[in-house]
């Protein structure tokens, strides 16, 4: 069986960063599963295909794509999320990654909202991966700015709490922390920081 990492919380906690240097330094597979509905999307209009064949027929490859995170991959992402077939195909693509992770990777780390409630509930580690609204708005803010985007701190904060609202609430796999989750907070840590710890984490909990 292969080594499972699941890492689920909010927007802008550093979870995406964390699980990108845990994947590189374990030499595990990593799965960005924001992008998948992205990648659906574009290879549709791309190659003409319904939403379903194109989320039957998604590979690893396809989320390389350069165009996934333009504002065309946000529009072509919307247009198939709502479909309940590409939704349940999709969670069967998240499951094969993780079961039989691309060689020569000895396992996968998978970030998202719901990898350890829902994806991969059987995952031997799982991290849920926090800070404050304040500090989470902060980052996303220097981030659209850098990015040459503008930017109101006060908009970002007010759209970040609306989204995790309904996140926590919604019906279907709520934002939450699986029962056996490590909550990690990283309001107060740097980047380095935050890697060092989830690294003690792990490790306490592959060598219990």
């Amino acid at each position: 069986m292969p080594l499972i990492i699941a890492i689920d919380g909010p927007a802008a906690a550093g979870k995406g960063t964390l699980a990108r240097r845990i994947a590189a330094h374990l030499n595990l597979a990593y799965l960005d599963t924001g992008l998948i509905y992205r990648a659906v999307g574009m290879k549709a209009q791309r190659e003409g295909l319904e939403p379903v064949k194109a989320a039957q027929m998604l590979t690893p490859g396809d989320l390389k794509a350069p165009d996934l995170r333009s504002e065309a991959g946000g529009q072509a992402a919307s247009k198939v999320a709502s479909i309940p077939a590409v939704r349940a195909e999709l969670l069967e693509f998240q499951r094969r990654f993780a079961e039989h992770p691309p060689t020569p990777a000895v396992g996968a780390v998978l970030d998202g909202r719901d990898i350890g409630t829902v994806v991969c509930p059987n995952a031997g580690i799982k991290l849920f991966i926090t800070a404050s609204d304040e500090a989470r708005a902060g980052r996303r803010h220097k981030e659209l700015l850098e990015r040459g985007e503008s930017s109101i701190y006060a908009r970002v904060l007010e759209e970040m709490q609306a989204r995790d609202e309904r996140d926590r609430n919604r019906s279907v796999a709520p934002l939450v922390p699986a029962p056996d989750a490590v909550v990690l907070d990283t309001t107060l840590l740097t980047a380095d920081a935050a890697f060092e710890a989830a690294l003690r984490i792990i490790a306490d909990r592959t060598h219990a």
